[in-house]
């Protein structure tokens, strides 16, 4: 059987500029699809964004652009960035893009046909300067949650789907899928939602033209929610390549969203593939959010943290590594400057930089930077490369669960536990003796060869640093595949090893 692997991040709103949470999301969905092509899957990793809406319509208008001017404007915004985090993705998709609007007609018309869309009339409090509607649970004293202005009762013809008539089979789906929803807090609050009883959704617009038409009708346009998560299926060129993409890739294994869109992608999504007859996702993993220094991110208080110049300032592995290091994959979690240069110091100049740069500094010494043959091993040595092959296991399964964390803590157990091995083993007092030499030589091996699996474990996470560790063992640093690489003895040798610059140079604090 091929192995496959389809990951999906949300696509991004381009009424928005790119800010930590979307480098965030985008950087665990990299992470893991850089480690399953290691794993030898063939991966399909999905980023873009979301262009339509009345919002981006208003933006623009008050820009003196059109809407689509403002979209390739902000988009390249995206790209860049997504360039600079070193984001490995196999196509970028774009709402305003013919192949997508193509889709969203297609699914539409079958759900139409289905009967499970039908023109009937919103009604509900309506707030003119939001140009949103609210339901009366809504309100806040009669007035609109989000400006605080007054309201009006007001009617629009609208197009509904039958998300209703899909309630019991969603809980039913939820039910007998554990992964379906994670993490299980995330489950538990979307069974109680769909308990409480699913209403027909309004899925059109007639107060605003910046969307796909609805197909026969075409002074409606469709909302922007049924647009926006069709991205997932028209990336693989539904509706016209059934054997291709299509057929290789879908369902995705994983859309990986933040909290504040799980109803969407759990409610909304599902239902729609259901009344299509299209298979759902096999699962969608919602993270948390970032705080700032304690603080929700916003841009009153100013302190929205911009990726891009954190990368200028530390450099991309160092962000990548503390992102998904720093907190649990699901949980909130909090930025601080203060976290970020203490991870730098200690985990990667510290832990990693001084690996390598020591074991490869005492091999040129010792050996001329020639890797020797492992001589006999103690029960010492025997216990250190007895490590290796359950952390691979355990990586594996880590990476499986999102966890990302905890693979990271996986991987540096083994940093620390070579540095550990170095301070027993004293290479520098063996080197005194030359009937030391072959317990010298013992040492020397293990410590490369440890170097070498845990610069391609790490290479998902840091794949600047992990090309790097493989370059200075004499390895090709392109090549960070782990099938039929991942267990210990894999180092010939005789191959010739450079001694390290330091890896991360370590950050000074005022």
């Amino acid at each position: 059987m091929e192995k496959r692997f389809y990951i999906t991040t949300p696509i991004y709103y381009v009424n928005d500029v790119p800010h930590i949470g979307h480098a965030y999301t985008t950087l665990a969905c990299d992470v893991l699809a850089r480690y399953k092509r290691a794993r030898g899957f063939e991966v399909f990793f999905l980023t873009g964004t979301d262009e339509h809406g009345q919002k981006v319509e208003k933006a623009a208008y008050t820009k003196g652009e059109t809407p689509l001017e403002l979209a390739d404007r902000v988009v390249k915004r995206f790209q860049a960035l997504w360039d600079k985090l070193d984001i490995s993705h196999t196509d970028f998709i774009r709402t305003s893009q013919e192949r997508h609007k193509k889709g969203v007609r297609q699914l539409f018309r079958k759900i139409e046909s289905a009967g499970d869309i039908y023109l009937g009339a919103y009604e509900d409090w309506y707030c003119t300067p939001c140009e949103t509607f609210w339901t009366e649970t809504q309100l806040l004293d009669g007035c609109c949650p989000d400006c605080g202005r007054s309201t009006e009762k007001l009617k629009e013809e609208s197009y509904f789907f039958r998300m209703s008539k899909y309630q019991q089979a969603l809980l039913d789906h939820i039910e007998a899928n554990p992964d379906f929803i994670q993490p299980r807090t995330r489950r538990n609050e979307i069974l109680n939602f769909v308990r409480e009883g699913l209403r027909d959704l309004s899925i059109s617009r007639t107060s605003f033209s910046w969307g796909i038409p609805v197909p026969g009708n075409e002074r409606h346009v469709i909302y922007v929610w049924f647009d926006a998560l069709t991205n997932y299926i028209t990336a693989l060129g539904y509706p016209d390549d059934p054997d291709g993409d299509v057929r290789k890739f879908w369902p995705a294994d994983v859309h990986v969203i933040g909290k504040d869109i799980l109803r969407f992608h759990t409610v909304y999504w599902p239902t729609f593939l259901l009344a299509a007859g299209i298979p759902l996702p096999k699962k969608v993993f919602a993270h948390g959010w970032w705080t700032v220094e304690g603080q929700k991110m916003s841009k009153s208080l100013a302190n929205v943290v911009e990726p891009n110049m954190l990368v200028d300032k530390y450099g991309v592995d160092a962000i990548r590594y503390f992102l998904m290091r720093e907190v649990p994959f699901g949980l909130d979690g909090d930025f601080s400057h203060t976290s970020l240069v203490h991870r730098i110091n200690s985990d990667l100049a510290n832990d990693l930089g001084n690996l390598v740069s020591r074991s490869t500094a005492m091999l040129n010494k010792y050996f001329g930077g020639a890797l020797p043959a492992p001589g006999p091993s103690t029960a010492r040595d025997d216990a250190f490369v007895a490590r290796f092959p359950t952390a691979v296991r355990n990586l594996d399964t880590q990476m499986n669960d999102l966890a990302f964390n905890k693979a990271l803590q996986t991987i540096w157990d083994l940093v620390g536990a070579a540095n550990k091995y170095i301070d027993e083993t004293a290479p520098w007092s063996l080197a005194k003796k030359d009937e030391d030499r072959e317990k010298l030589a013992t040492v020397m091996y293990n410590l490369i060869e440890a170097i070498r699996l845990i610069g391609l474990m790490s290479a998902p996470f840091l794949p600047n640093t992990g090309s790097r560790i493989l370059d200075i063992l004499g390895l090709d640093g392109a090549d960070t595949s782990l099938e039929g690489r991942d267990a210990w003895g894999g180092l010939q040798p005789g191959t010739k090893v450079e001694k390290a610059e330091p890896l991360f140079p370590r950050i000074e604090t005022e």
